[in-house]
């Protein structure tokens, strides 16, 4: 950060362009909130393949037979434990599940001339296993190196658990990367939620997601201080970033207004099913995507990723994106309820609507004598219908109402 503000006071207005595949906390929501540009490379090398992440305990077994795969297709392994007094140790227990390897040892306060020697025997292909710090997080490109074993790894931040990982894979051969944990049970909490993020995103271009799953477990740190990471507890941190956000619109001239969350109350099973996505905390990811999604193109991006991931949609599934679309086209036309009564399908609208009256009243010359104008808004009699035929009806006349014009009363005369 102090480097990046010395380039700044070089020269007045000097632009600074900053690459990362994991921005840290603090960055990432200044980019989200408008304060920095924020440009995103989602397009993988071709042939590339993405790292297969596997999350399991420190078993002899395991990282035995993990070395001697790779050995056998010709390639070379990281094994990274990241504490420099017992990495002699950490040698040694290699040595032993794997005595056919040729293992090195490579950490930050070796002499500069013997590190660079052992780097350059690793690289020439000289080393079958090099055991580390997280020296080697960042500027390796070897294509050769694909399988990671990462001691510990409860104890490393999301972004180092994701800068290791990418160490890997870097050529067209399925890379393996191997997070060792001394046992579920017995890891933070938080510990849980950074290894169930990173092996949920097990895909290519992760990054920007990973980035953001850490914003979320760590909070946005101090804008004007030096803390990185961090909630704000005085305020609460959904009201610290809308409050950040109106700022930052306001400083730019941008008019806001408050946004209208729909309640959306029908008779439809709208879910993820357990069986679908059996992960629960993945199920929670995938549902505040959707509740997160602010127009039909995203929504389809979404449903795009779902297919490719975990197959073809549900019923319930698909359900609930149809709730959401309808969620979207009332947000932008400031109705706050849509609700089942009764068999009527009830339409209400926020004081604040810009729908002209006209175009309501217009509604009758399209369902007949369906509907029942109300000084809020409108029901129409839809008793008996399926969901689908529930969701054309509604989505249609949502259609129907354009969302600017002058505001007119709701009440018709």
């Amino acid at each position: 950060m102090e480097r990046k503000e010395k380039i700044k006071e070089l020269r007045r207005g000097v632009d600074v362009l900053t690459l990362t595949a994991t921005p840290i906390p603090r960055t990432l929501n200044m980019a989200l909130s408008g304060i920095r540009g924020m440009s995103l490379i989602e397009t993988p090398p071709e042939e590339r393949l993405a790292v297969r992440s596997i999350v399991t305990g420190l078993n002899e077994q395991t990282v035995k037979d993990a070395i001697e795969r790779e050995m056998e297709r010709g390639g070379q392994t990281y094994f990274v434990h990241n504490r420099i007094k017992d990495i002699g140790k950490i040698f040694d227990y290699v040595k032993r599940v794997a005595p056919e390897a040729r293992v090195a040892v490579a950490h930050g306060q070796m002499h500069e001339r013997e590190l660079e020697k052992v780097m350059k025997r690793f690289i020439d292909g000289e080393i079958d296993v090099l055991v580390s710090t997280a020296i080697i997080g960042s500027g390796l490109d070897i294509p050769s190196a694909n399988t990671i074993i990462i001691n510990m790894a409860d104890r490393m931040g999301l972004a180092d658990l994701y800068q290791l990982k990418g160490r890997v894979g870097r050529s067209n051969v399925r890379a393996y990367a191997y997070f060792l944990v001394p046992g579920v049970d017995i890891i933070t909490d938080e510990a849980k939620k950074r290894l169930q993020a990173i092996q949920d995103m097990n895909y290519l271009g992760a990054g920007f997601r990973l980035a953001m799953k850490d914003l979320e477990i760590r909070g946005t740190g101090n804008m004007l201080g030096p803390e990185q990471s961090g909630h704000i507890h005085a305020v609460g941190f959904d009201m610290y970033v809308d409050m950040l956000e109106n700022s930052v619109a306001e400083l730019r001239g941008i008019k806001t207004e408050e946004e209208i969350d729909p309640r959306i109350s029908l008779r439809v099973s709208a879910f993820i099913p357990d069986g679908f996505i059996e992960d629960i905390t993945l199920r929670l990811s995938i549902y505040r995507k959707i509740a997160s999604a602010r127009n039909d193109e995203g929504l389809n991006a979404l449903v795009d990723e779902i297919k490719d991931r975990f197959g073809r949609l549900p019923a319930e599934v698909q359900n609930l994106f149809d709730v959401m679309r309808l969620k979207i086209m009332a947000r932008k036309l400031k109705i706050t309820d849509i609700e089942e009564v009764s068999g009527n399908i009830r339409i209400i609208f926020s004081k604040d609507t810009k729908v002209e009256a006209e175009n309501i009243l217009g509604l009758r010359g399209t369902v007949g004598d369906r509907i029942r104008f109300l000084p809020e808004g409108f029901e129409i009699k839809a008793k008996n219908l399926a969901w689908s035929e529930t969701y054309k009806l509604i989505r249609g006349i949502l259609e129907r109402l354009p969302a600017e014009g002058p505001k007119l009363p709701l009440t018709p005369s």
